[in-house]
């Protein structure tokens, strides 16, 4: 028991480094550990929605404090991961989740590349995300984190990046909306669970040790995210932000022919 506390904060610490300081990984990563763990994907999803409603909130008063935060984008955009987060914790009660996962790969790994794209082309100004994208994509991130156990940030953060905004104001705000996101998400699966709707779950009970140990390692590291994302130039947190995409596509691509051979 101890052993495993340890090992998982480690994971979440280094995770939550990488999350609060590039808007995402933290889900995909305690997600997969999880899983390897033998934990069941509706299960592992709950657990790591469970310990996020504590770090995201450390994280978001991080980013606070340090003014990394669009107001007008946080406004948006919270309602529609809302909605998608509630809706995908739903869906993933009902059907096996990991059907998504191929299209959500495709996708993102196209982002990297494009975001590594506009990285090393000169310098454009950044402006202001439109509605008509911030809220389908708030939609969309809300509903692969739930379903998938992660992917509010790599969703989200990569595509409004994609899109021209600011990388220092759209890591922040993503960061702060997950707080929120993560909790909607969180009573979806206790909703789930004491009306019968998620009649086949099984309980984290077993793994709460490990939930623990993500929880105490993310919240150690998530102070650390606003600082972080305040003091690198925006060029070089865009060509991060397109590499840690990149990796993950290609790593979930090779995971999944790896599975299917």
């Amino acid at each position: 028991m101890g052993t495993e506390f340890f090992v998982f904060a480690l994971v979440g610490f280094l995770a939550q480094i990488v999350d609060g300081a590039l808007g995402m990984a933290y889900g995909a990563v305690s997600s997969t550990m999880l899983l390897s763990f033998g934990v069941p994907p509706a299960a592992a999803s709950a657990s790591v929605h469970a310990a996020e409603m504590f770090t995201t909130a450390a994280s978001a008063t991080s980013h606070v404090r340090h003014r990394n935060v669009n107001w007008r984008l946080f406004w948006r955009l919270a309602p529609a991961g809302i909605v998608g987060g509630v809706l995908g914790a739903y869906v993933l009660t009902s059907i096996d989740g990991a059907m998504l996962r191929p299209f959500i790969t495709v996708y993102l790994g196209l982002l990297g590349v494009y975001i590594l794209y506009r990285a090393f082309r000169s310098s454009k100004p950044y402006h202001e995300p439109k509605t008509q994208v911030v809220l389908p994509l708030g939609v969309a991130g809300g509903f692969v984190d739930a379903a998938g156990g992660g992917g509010w940030g790599a969703v989200v953060t990569s595509s409004l990046i994609g899109s021209g905004g600011a990388p220092r104001y759209v890591v922040g705000t993503v960061n702060t909306v997950e707080f929120f996101v993560t909790t909607a998400i969180s009573m979806a699966f206790i909703t789930a669970l004491m009306t019968g709707h998620w009649a086949d779950a099984e309980g984290i009970g077993p793994h709460l040790w490990s939930v623990a140990g993500l929880v105490a390692g993310g919240i150690l590291a998530a102070p650390l995210a606003g600082f972080v994302v305040r003091i690198l130039p925006a060029k070089r947190l865009m060509l991060l932000v397109g590499t840690l995409v990149v990796a993950l596509a290609g790593y979930q691509t090779w995971e999944l022919l790896f599975k299917a051979a």
